[in-house]
């Protein structure tokens, strides 16, 4: 039989020179040798001492402009970070392993910004997550749509992030996940606040609160009281392929250009890219994104967000000829790994790890045109092996439901958080079993 395989990878900033005083967004001094230079962004004049409760008062009164007098002139570097990590191994080449890096690049991100915190003090209120609340991906896309159909149906389930800092605020972009307000950004967006509010495509105005967040990953799930929200439709990004025609919605250099809509392609899948030793694998676009687009959608021509923009490279503009601006590469998170954290922050409030089965999987042509999956091979020390799963045992269903490729078995894993137990139904040796599998985080 001829067997397709894949695999999945499982997976000190100095204050700027005294200055008049001005109000401090933020900044970023690039480590020594980056060929990065970006400026520290200031507002001209202060904001006023009660600004945001002057926000928060015209929310209550259900005044959108707030958002437009607290933040029209904020700037905010948004920049970058952090990785992932799946359930089953799988060998490369097949349905969901797609390209990979180009030979011969290191994923050398000198020149990516990266403002992440590494000492943040959010006490943004907190939210209770309901564990009932799935983040799932539609593995089936429907017909491809024009950009103005893609606009249309996105633009509703995209907000503003505004996070009150101790100077100033930060401001991001975020995607809907559900009808009553839960709400996926990057973490790095609300690191550090105080409070939180967020502003509809039509200018409606929610007080946020914090269902939880992971600085390591990257993302962060808010909570706004709110019904009859429009929510994304998230897609697999697993089914992404390199030149694929994407597009970004979000709100580049604050509030005042928001809802701004780029198109592009996927320039690369699970490329690997380290930042402070850390390796990060993401989705490659050259759709335009800027300071502000963190934490809003990377969406495929089907209208589904595959993936939460979060990091892009620069350099700076020079004379020279031997120094090119860097322009065109920026990178999402793929929703297939940013699931599990969602999840987890909801149900918990924390990130506990990549759920994972420990088996590497196969899909083998049947030879009449189907296909079905099969252990290759099952590692001690994980659930698999401790229920007795063996090498060639044909997975035929995932919790009763019916497996013929390895994106089904993927689909049915993200659907669970570590220490969840998942039914795997083997064949062997012509007889059929059911085998309770507890998930074990993978590092």
């Amino acid at each position: 039989m001829e067997e397709k395989k894949e695999q999945e990878n499982l997976t000190p900033a100095t204050e700027p020179a005294e200055q008049e005083p001005r109000e401090v967004v933020s900044w970023y001094i690039p480590q020594e040798g980056n060929r990065e230079i970006v400026s520290c962004y200031v507002q001209d004049k202060p904001l006023p001492n009660n600004a945001w409760q002057q926000a928060a008062a015209a929310e209550k009164k259900h005044r959108a402009k707030w958002v437009w007098v607290f933040v029209i002139c904020v700037a905010v570097l948004v920049g970058v970070v952090v990785g992932g990590g799946f359930l089953f191994d799988i060998f490369p080449g097949g349905e969901t392993g797609g390209a990979s890096a180009a030979a011969g690049d290191d994923g050398n991100a000198s020149s990516i910004i990266q403002i992440t915190p590494s000492d943040s003090d959010t006490t943004i209120p907190a939210y209770q997550g309901d564990a009932s609340v799935r983040l799932n991906c539609d593995t089936q896309r429907g017909e491809e749509l024009t950009i103005q159909q893609v606009y249309a149906k996105v633009n509703p389930s995209v907000v503003t992030v505004v996070a009150e800092q101790s100077q100033g605020a930060s401001v991001g972009t975020g995607v809907i996940m559900t009808e009553d307000g839960y709400i996926v950004t990057n973490a790095h967006v609300i690191s550090g606040g105080k409070s939180c509010m967020i502003a509809l495509y039509n200018g409606a105005t929610y007080t946020a609160q914090l269902v939880g967040f992971d600085e390591e990953q990257d993302i962060a799930v808010l909570k706004a009281e709110a019904a009859g929200l429009t929510a994304a439709s998230f897609g697999d990004s697993d089914q992404a392929v390199v030149g694929d025609t994407v597009y970004a919605i979000g709100n580049p250099l604050g509030v005042e250009l928001r809802g701004t809509l780029t198109n592009g392609i996927i320039s690369a899948i699970n490329r690997d890219v380290t930042v402070e030793g850390k390796v990060m694998t993401l989705i490659q676009t050259n759709a335009a994104l800027n300071n502000g687009n963190s934490g809003g959608p990377l969406i495929n021509a089907y209208g589904q967000v595959i993936g939460i923009n979060t990091l892009k490279m620069s350099s700076p503009a020079v004379s020279d000829s031997e120094n090119a601006t860097v322009e065109g590469i920026g990178f999402a998170l793929p929703v297939s790994s940013v699931c599990f954290v969602v999840n987890d922050l909801i149900a918990f409030g924390e990130f506990h790890g990549i759920p994972s089965v420990g088996v590497t999987i196969i899909t083998a042509d049947n030879g009449d045109g189907t296909t079905h999956v099969e252990a290759y091979s099952v590692q001690e020390g994980f659930g698999a092996a401790a229920a007795g799963m063996q090498e060639g045992d044909i997975i035929v269903a995932a919790d009763g439901q019916s497996v013929s490729t390895t994106s089904d078995l993927m689909r049915v894993r993200r659907t669970h958080t570590v220490g969840d137990t998942m039914t795997l139904t083997v064949v062997r040796d012509g007889g059929r079993m059911d085998l309770p599998i507890v998930l074990q985080a993978r590092e």
